[in-house]
């Protein structure tokens, strides 16, 4: 049986796409209509898949990337990292920096796939912090995005 989560991410309900259960294929209910020719990054993973699913459905630019006084994207920063564009009207442990995602630096494709299938594993196996979520991606799903993660 296929289902999909809801999760919010930057104050919006985001469509987690390819949890499944009893060992069947997920359902791609996040792909792309109509996608692209599949490009395969060095991990395996379709290149244009992840960019949809990093841009439209996660909307990890959203955090990773800087923005200006007006709170807008700041161009050529996105998935570059930059100050943390929310903070709770309560206390809270959140960072004041969100790091940079592009090309996934310092982690190992094993390391990145853990990020985004197992609940947000850091290296070194300690949870990061919120507001990430706690993506629990299918592995084909989390390849994609790495694919494109990397391309950058």
């Amino acid at each position: 049986m296929s289902v999909s989560r809801l999760l919010v991410c930057s104050g919006m309900l985001v469509l987690m796409v390819g949890v499944h259960l009893s060992g069947q294929q997920p359902v791609r209910l996040g792909a792309a209509p109509q996608a692209a020719a599949t490009t395969r990054g060095g991990g395996g993973g379709n290149v244009e898949h992840g960019r949809y699913l990093v841009e439209r459905v996660a909307m990890c630019g959203e955090c990773h990337s800087a923005r200006d006084a007006r709170g807008s994207i700041i161009e050529g920063t996105r998935y570059r990292g930059g100050a943390m564009p929310m903070r709770p009207a309560w206390p809270v442990d959140w960072p004041t920096q969100v790091p940079r995602i592009a090309g996934f630096a310092g982690y190992t494709d094993a390391e990145a796939m853990r990020v985004l299938t197992e609940g947000a594993i850091k290296r070194d196996g300690t949870q990061l912090r919120m507001p990430m979520p706690r993506f629990r991606m299918s592995a084909q799903d989390a390849a994609d995005v790495i694919a494109f993660l990397r391309t950058m």
